[in-house]
């Protein structure tokens, strides 16, 4: 074992801090804002897990958003807070299920119904393109598919995208005829 040493701080005026860069306006690449799961591992949640664990484990972690993976680890779907919200709890109940024994896999959104933005779009389009087409749709978040490889590449977050840019963006969720459906069941 190797044995450490302590030293003053007393000489030490500075503290480091990450390269980023502080110049970003809504014409910046969109590649500066981009999560890259190239670099940064995604969040993710087992399909097999209590909802109500989920739940708990994305309010600890400050997170709205978790990658669904299978026993395999194949992705097979997002979960977001919206999705885990007690109105969904309680209609799951109400069809028959302990509320114990919802997983997230009950209520999550599954691949087939998501929408990506390309890889290789984003790489030449700036956060503004970004930003208008996440209002456009009503979403909060964005998938980047890099389809030369049949990956998800990584993600854009509303958020994340406001937080840097110190701005708000307001993102209006679109209504559609099914949501309207569902929420008066």
């Amino acid at each position: 074992m190797k044995t450490l040493d302590f030293y003053s701080t007393t000489e030490i005026d500075e503290l480091a801090w990450p390269e980023e860069n502080y110049d970003l306006t809504i014409d910046s690449s969109a590649l500066l804002f981009f999560t890259d799961f190239k670099n940064n591992k995604p969040l993710v949640v087992e399909s097999t897990i209590p909802v109500l664990t989920a739940k708990e484990l994305m309010q600890k972690e400050h997170v709205r958003l978790k990658f669904v993976i299978d026993e395999k680890k194949h992705f097979i779907g997002v979960v977001s807070s919206d999705d885990i919200i007690e109105r969904k709890i309680v209609q799951k109940v109400s069809e028959g299920l302990e509320r114990a024994e919802i997983v997230v896999a009950d209520l999550m959104t599954a691949k087939k119904n998501l929408k990506a933005l390309d890889w290789q779009d984003i790489s030449k389009a700036t956060i503004s393109d970004v930003i208008t087409a996440l209002k456009n749709n009503g979403e909060r978040h964005c998938l980047v598919l890099d389809r030369e490889n049949h990956e998800i590449r990584g993600i854009f977050s509303a958020s994340d995208i406001s937080r840097r840019l110190r701005l708000n963006i307001d993102i209006q969720e679109k209504t559609s005829f099914s949501k309207v459906f569902t929420a008066t069941l």
